[in-house]
């Protein structure tokens, strides 16, 4: 571990821990860990995950990451992990994240990710680990007054899983200016899509799909009749929702430059990570049918509650602190989901 001129350490490439890797955005992030020379420990308590990913990172990296079967809530299960490793960060992936779910069930939202990040933080005192990236959500923001949103919008989340985000990133907040040491990022995601081009790993959602691109992807498989479009009556382009869409690769290379821009002060880093540019809902229906060659069923439905009509990032920030900026396209966006699903129709079931 290295010493910066001001005497704090930085990071080398010694053991990360990634709670949460088994799954979407958490296996792509260690994907990518090993190909950046570290080498990640998994916990995941695979509530909605499979242990089958981690052979798949293997198959892929060349190198296959420890694993524990550790909910993030307990305690004594953290502190056996940190002393078997030498962990000299936390990537923080671990959480439920269905915002109608969290609307029927706020209490296991609250007692999960807040609960568990707080058992979580408190461990890694224990241990002597200040840093860590931690994997907000754009969610934060609500509906947002105006477009590109920057990282100055006000947080006003509209759904108990936003409002979880937004409690975790105060808490970090609070520690960064309590205790000395703490070296963390927050990285507000916009909307990941995609998988790694292998077609090894990729979004396996339990049940219903949350997100629009498995449910896309299900349709043009045959797994699903037609999808239901929320309203086609905005103020958009075509009268559909945009949203900003990130590849899951992009995505977790930006996990890797947080890690290695991890700031030396009280301040976290907060940071929006998407693309900068909003594609509609049948934009993104006509690009996978290009990709997959699949015509998908659709029909126009009434808005959902809580719906906004445009949401999407202003990335300067990104590419300035942290000098990074998404590069792949949304062609590879749909081709790369489009290869996982083909490949693993029932996902890690397959």
């Amino acid at each position: 571990m290295a010493q910066s001129s001001s005497g704090q350490r930085t990071i080398g490439t010694g053991e990360i821990l990634v709670t949460g890797g088994t799954g979407y955005i958490g296996s792509h992030a260690c994907v990518a860990l090993i190909a950046a020379g570290y080498r990640p420990v998994i916990i995941d308590n695979l509530s909605n995950s499979h242990a089958a990913v981690v052979d798949r990172i293997a198959a892929i990296a060349g190198q296959r990451p420890a694993f524990r079967q550790v909910d993030i809530r307990d305690a004594a299960g953290l502190r056996r992990v940190f002393t078997e490793h030498r962990i000299d960060a936390v990537m923080h992936f671990a959480g439920l994240k269905a915002v109608g779910e969290s609307v029927s069930a706020p209490l296991r939202y609250y007692d999960n990710n807040v609960g568990g990040s707080i058992t979580l933080f408190s461990a890694m005192r224990e241990a002597g680990v200040r840093r860590v990236v931690f994997s907000s959500s754009a969610t934060v923001y609500g509906e947002p007054d105006q477009v590109p949103i920057t990282e100055s919008a006000p947080i006003r989340p509209a759904n108990p899983y936003g409002e979880t985000k937004a409690a975790i990133e105060r808490i970090l907040q609070s520690l960064a200016r309590s205790e000395s040491g703490w070296q963390i990022a927050i990285l507000r995601y916009f909307n990941p899509v995609g998988a790694h081009s292998s077609g090894l790993i990729g979004e396996a959602p339990q049940g219903h799909p949350n997100n629009l691109m498995p449910f896309v992807a299900q349709v043009a498989v045959g797994q699903r009749p037609c999808l239901e479009i929320f309203g086609n009556d905005y103020a958009t382009r075509d009268g559909t929702g945009v949203r900003d869409y990130i590849h899951v690769m992009d995505l977790a290379d930006a996990h890797i430059a947080a890690l290695q821009h991890l700031p030396e002060t009280e301040t976290p880093l907060v940071v929006n990570v998407g693309t900068g540019t909003g594609y509609s809902v049948l934009e993104m229906v006509r690009a996978f049918e290009k990709a997959s060659g699949k015509t998908i069923q659709h029909r126009i439905v009434g808005r959902r509650p809580g719906d906004v009509a445009s949401c999407y990032a202003d990335v300067t920030f990104a590419r300035r602190c942290l000098e990074w900026q998404a590069k792949r396209t949304l062609e590879e966006m749909c081709a790369d989901a489009w290869r996982w699903q083909r490949a693993n129709p029932k996902g890690y079931a397959s």
